[in-house]
């Protein structure tokens, strides 16, 4: 599931290419909305909302889209080959004189009146990148479930919106804590470390890869994340790996994190198994 500068970045470049045109091909491939048809409307923008995508359209329409783990969205220009997959991955056609945009493997695609954008997005918490966002509400929801596994508590987009699996980790490792300790082992750092994440979002909105070390270079982009056997950054012990949430993988210094592993499970109540909201 990509992380929410990711989203930021295809929202950006949806409102590039579509805001203030109005279309002139519109196609949903997707049952609920295939005989749907939005020719003749503006494009009033595309926001990004946590991981979700809002492209409104004037008439008080808005097309949700959601990109999960392998969706995109591509844009194209005027006569320009469509590249980003085989026709029958195709879920999404908004087409212009200019730029065509086209949705590929999209798990989510809904059409809903603007006014009703809450009934897909209002769950969520305070978003990194968005207007709303409050530290301080971030970590009460967050502390709200102080037994709760830190790296799952973060990925819960109920909590905050925005975090993917590799600032999960990033974030537990920048905590000195791993994945499976408790939320409340971190309530000391909490609105810190929230800031940071912050911070890194709103830097890497611009840039690919997710950077989290401060001298980052190919081979040296994160702290744990993607290092498993790779030493450590800091002390070089070797980096472990098992999986959480939904099989998604989780990463820890075995010296730099303390807290509760597959291998040495918590002795107290914990939460794994819940489902995090998206």
């Amino acid at each position: 599931m990509p992380e929410g500068d990711s989203v930021h970045r295809v929202a950006a470049e949806l409102d590039r290419a579509l805001t203030g045109r109005v279309l002139t091909r519109s196609e949903l491939r997707v049952p609920a909305h295939a005989t749907a048809d939005l020719t003749g409307r503006r494009v009033l923008g595309t926001v990004p909302r946590g991981k979700h995508l809002l492209t409104r359209f004037d008439g008080g329409l808005t097309l949700h889209t959601h990109l999960r783990m392998d969706g995109r969205w591509a844009v194209f220009g005027p006569g320009e080959r469509w590249s980003g997959g085989p026709a029958h991955q195709i879920r999404a056609v908004l087409g212009t004189e200019g730029p065509t945009a086209v949705g590929y493997r999209l798990p989510v695609v809904q059409l809903l009146r603007t006014a009703e954008e809450s009934t897909v997005v209002g769950h969520l918490g305070p978003d990194l990148l968005g207007p709303d966002w409050d530290v301080a509400e971030a970590a009460r929801r967050l502390l709200a479930e102080p037994q709760r596994p830190l790296g799952e508590a973060l990925l819960d987009q109920r909590n905050l919106a925005g975090i993917g699996n590799i600032y999960a980790n990033e974030l537990c490792y920048l905590a000195s804590l791993t994945p499976w300790a408790p939320v409340a082992d971190a309530a000391p750092v909490l609105e810190r470390l929230l800031a940071r994440a912050q911070r890194l979002l709103d830097a890497n909105k611009t840039r690919s890869g997710h950077p989290t070390v401060p001298d980052a270079r190919p081979g040296r982009t994160h702290w744990v994340y993607g290092r498993d056997r790779r030493p450590c950054l800091r002390c070089t012990t070797p980096v472990r790996v098992a999986t959480h949430d939904r099989e998604r993988p989780a990463y820890w210094c075995p010296r730099c994190q303390r807290g509760p592993t597959p291998e040495r499970p918590s002795p107290g109540p914990g939460g794994a198994g819940r489902r995090s909201g998206r």
